[in-house]
């Protein structure tokens, strides 16, 4: 059993993570720079920007394994698969919009993304992964193209 240390040992970060937030937003707001927890800010930067990346990885993961369903499984394509395909095809966009600066980490991760979505989409339609090219058969300008269906 661990022990737990008395609450008034603990920063407000430990105490009250949203309280730690608003004070740290009026800090910043008031230009109080000294009374800035910088070592959690810092964390918590860098922890939003994992998860921004990682939003952008699930997301295209998705999009390509219902991109490789709707290709290989015509017999199978339904309203669901299309509203998936547009669904996380708009989130990614969207994330570009807000942050241009994620499209190199598109580039740069559209590799493993394809080769998980490739694993998945055998996963789930049940056919052999040698069922699906293990280069993406989709070029990256049609992953995103909002009129695009294979």
């Amino acid at each position: 059993m661990t022990a737990q240390l008395p609450k008034k040992t603990l920063n407000l970060y430990d105490q009250d993570y949203q309280l730690w937030l608003e004070t740290t937003a009026s800090q910043l707001r008031k230009g109080k720079l000294a009374e800035v927890d910088l070592s959690y800010l810092i964390e918590e930067i860098e922890s939003i920007s994992r998860s921004e990346k990682n939003s952008l990885t699930s997301n295209l993961q998705i999009l390509l394994m219902h991109l490789l369903k709707y290709k290989y499984q015509p017999e199978q394509r339904s309203n669901s698969w299309l509203l998936t395909i547009f669904e996380h095809r708009d989130r990614i966009l969207e994330a570009f919009d807000v942050s241009p600066s994620m499209k190199p980490y598109y580039q740069e991760n559209l590799d493993r993304c394809y080769a998980k979505a490739r694993k998945k989409a055998s996963l789930e339609t049940g056919l052999p992964i040698s069922s699906f090219p293990s280069e993406s058969p989709f070029t990256r300008e049609e992953i995103l193209d909002v009129d695009y269906l294979p």
